[in-house]
């Protein structure tokens, strides 16, 4: 099978907001390349609902925890990322794409093949980007998951290593929250 011959030139913004949600869908956009995404297993996805509606029930009528949608984090060339998780102000709710201003936390659940991306690329890119939480999720063959919080940095840009919590999420930051993952 061979690629459309746009998955091998760089996407504008402007063409990227030309598209419909068929076509945009499970991509990426990252220096205006399109990177495709696999399918999530059930763990991944089940891991991601739990900490979207804790995340919710926590943050309070201001913020709003969801997934699978765009994150801009440049224009020029273009970068979208679609986060795992992503708390973003409530009243932003209808501004699409959501920027980096609007964003409060992202979470990325590590699956196979994204492991160097999910530690390492989208944490220097959201920290760039601005957006002063970012939680990663490890998920071990055999045990529960393992959350490792980080806090941006604004003088640097960067994260600070925050809390590592196993199993169970007890967080004071950005907002009190306790998340149970061994009920997977």
């Amino acid at each position: 099978m061979v690629a459309p011959a746009w998955m091998h030139q760089q996407i504008t913004a402007e063409q990227y907001d030309s598209w419909s949600e068929e076509q945009s869908a499970g991509i990426e956009i990252v220096d205006g390349m399109v990177v495709v995404s696999p399918s999530a297993s059930k763990r991944h996805n089940r891991l991601i609902k739990i900490l979207a509606v804790a995340l919710e029930a926590a943050a309070g009528p201001d913020w709003n925890a969801d997934f699978d949608f765009d994150v801009r984090l440049q224009d020029v060339p273009l970068t979208n990322r679609r986060p795992d998780v992503v708390v973003y102000r409530a009243d932003t709710i209808d501004i699409m794409p959501a920027r980096p201003e609007h964003i409060l936390l992202v979470v990325e659940v590590v699956s196979p093949g994204s492991e160097t991306t999910d530690r390492i690329v989208k944490a220097e890119q959201y920290a760039r980007a601005g957006i002063s939480y970012y939680w990663r999720v490890e998920q071990p063959p055999a045990g529960v998951p393992v959350v490792y919080t980080y806090v941006l940095d604004p003088a640097t840009s960067t994260y600070r290593d925050g809390d590592v919590f196993t199993g169970v999420v007890d967080a004071a930051a950005p907002f009190p929250v306790k998340i149970d993952l061994t009920r997977l």
